[in-house]
């Protein structure tokens, strides 16, 4: 039986689980522009790999600047006053939304299948957690999108006032690696559900579902221009992206390094508004009350989970003196027990690390924890010699001053740390420049309720972990980012409010 993250019960796989496609065909592999596919302008191409095997899947065109410009144009286009897009009505955008959830679900295995072959996260996590988040987003958009209305406001004098919220223009969409579909449509959905025009630049490691998305786009109905898709590297597709004069807005989801670059190149051109999801250095604390077996489980899915490649990663965990010792002895259990291996295996709970550059990053930061005197309890190594595979890892006796407790890993590494009083582990778990996510395991309300005000993060979860819904907003406080995706609260990064007054002869107050 499948259980609930997509692992497999028993060691067997379920006959009814969906199966890859293991010798899918790579389709789409060119820039989408205006609802076609062109080569990109300077002929290039750069080659995405598979992290399992780290053999070349296929070339992709490499877009850059003249590319965006052209992108840029066609949306550009497709925004004026007087297009197809701008004079289709609200509910119009919303069944387009719809009819895109729709081939969502047709194409499931597809989209899973790609991205577990870019990305080497297991299949049964695409298919079952991406791409459900996938479509539970676009539908939850799709509903907004006649619903998103200003205000009639009483003001002094003889005037009636109200407001519009008002699509911002043409958008841009810098995506990452690590989930590249989910967070494409956490941008793609809210700005079109708005009324906007969109070029998104997916990660060069992973660009295959975004390419993918161009042909779905065309096939629902969306007008030329309103969706644009130019694969690139960074330093030239997304700095032309963020740099661009005519592009009104910019999402990303990346590094915090990253996210620095993109805010001072829009603040360099013309003051584009800017949404940003960044690191994080997330505290899980573990009161002496908490359910162990529920705070172990979470805790270790909240570290492992997608090869520890979450900006949400419970990487820091502090556990209260009275249960340091089982609450450690219990990790390492659920880290030696987990599988690794070929990621379209149905057993498979983890797969590769995404790149060289990433596996080498980890493996050194696993050293320093050595070096600084940290206990390593399990794990530490790569795994044999194909693919990008390292052992999960734990380690124990952790102290706030080493590397592994400061530094955004990014990897299969628990640092388990621990606490002797509630004030010291607010304290503790605030002194950091990131401030995404934090959870917090105790049966006891009113401790509950006091560390979910005291801890500065954009989220907090309660005796769960990595609890993300449509519904709910997600962004970060300090350096993990500005402004908020999903939920209501994301229309407000993609809309501009207008202010209307209307002299009138008499009004009735």
């Amino acid at each position: 039986m499948a259980a609930a993250n997509g692992a497999v019960e028993n060691g067997q796989p379920d006959k009814r689980l969906p199966r890859p496609l293991r010798d899918l065909a790579i389709q789409h592999t060119k820039i989408f522009i205006n609802n076609e596919w062109h080569e990109s302008m300077s002929g290039k191409k750069f080659p995405t790999y598979n992290p399992s095997t780290v053999e070349k899947i296929c070339d992709v065109e490499e877009g850059d600047k003249p590319d965006v410009d052209k992108a840029v144009e066609a949306a550009k286009a497709a925004f004026q006053r007087g297009s197809l897009w701008r004079q289709m009505d609200a509910l119009s955008r919303g069944r387009l939304l719809h009819k895109l959830a729709d081939l969502f679900e047709r194409d499931r295995v597809i989209l899973a299948t790609l991205e577990t072959m870019d990305t080497g996260k297991p299949f049964l996590h695409a298919f079952f957690i991406d791409l459900e988040g996938c479509i539970k987003t676009l539908r939850y958009y799709a509903g907004w999108a006649d619903k998103i209305q200003g205000r009639t406001i009483p003001v002094d004098e003889n005037v009636v006032c109200f407001t519009r919220h008002e699509p911002m223009g043409v958008c841009g969409a810098i995506t990452p690696w690590n989930f590249p579909l989910l967070m494409l449509v956490w941008k793609m959905a809210p700005a079109l559900c708005c009324g906007n025009t969109l070029i998104i630049k997916p990660a060069e490691q992973t660009p295959l579902t975004s390419l993918y998305i161009g042909s779905l786009i065309k096939e629902v109905g969306f007008p030329p221009g309103v969706v644009n898709i130019v694969p690139g590297y960074g330093p030239t597709a997304g700095a032309a992206i963020s740099a661009h004069q005519n592009i009104d807005k910019i999402a990303f989801t990346g590094s915090t390094e990253v996210g620095k670059l993109i805010k001072e190149a829009a603040s360099k051109s013309n003051l584009k508004r800017v949404t940003l999801e960044l690191g994080g250095k997330n505290p899980c604390i573990v009161c002496a009350d908490a359910d162990l077996d529920v705070a172990v489980e979470c805790a270790h899915q909240g570290v492992f989970f997608n090869q520890g490649q979450c900006c949400t990663a419970a990487s820091r965990v502090f556990v209260e003196e009275q249960i340091y010792q089982e609450f450690v002895k219990r990790s390492v259990e659920y880290a030696k027990k987990r599988l690794i291996g070929d990621p379209f295996d149905a057993k498979t709970e983890q797969g590769p690390q995404i790149d060289q550059k990433q596996f080498d990053k980890i493996l050194e930061l696993i050293e320093s924890g050595k070096k600084e005197g940290a206990k390593l309890e399990c794990g530490g190594l790569a795994i044999g010699d194909r693919g990008l595979f390292i052992k999960p890892t734990v380690f124990s006796e952790v102290t706030d001053n080493m590397r592994i407790a400061k530094e955004e890993i990014f990897g299969p590494v628990q640092s388990i740390m621990k606490f002797k009083s509630i004030d010291e582990v607010i304290k503790r778990a605030n002194n950091t420049e990131y401030g995404l996510t934090a959870a917090v395991f105790t049966k006891n309300l009113d401790r509950a309720l006091t560390l979910a005000s005291a801890l500065e993060s954009g989220t907090v979860w309660i005796n769960c972990y990595n609890a993300l819904y449509a519904q709910a907003p997600f962004g970060g406080f300090k350096m993990s980012g500005n402004g908020r995706e999903l939920g209501e609260y994301a229309l407000a990064e993609y809309t501009e409010v207008k202010t209307v007054t209307i002299k009138v002869s008499q009004k009735n107050h």
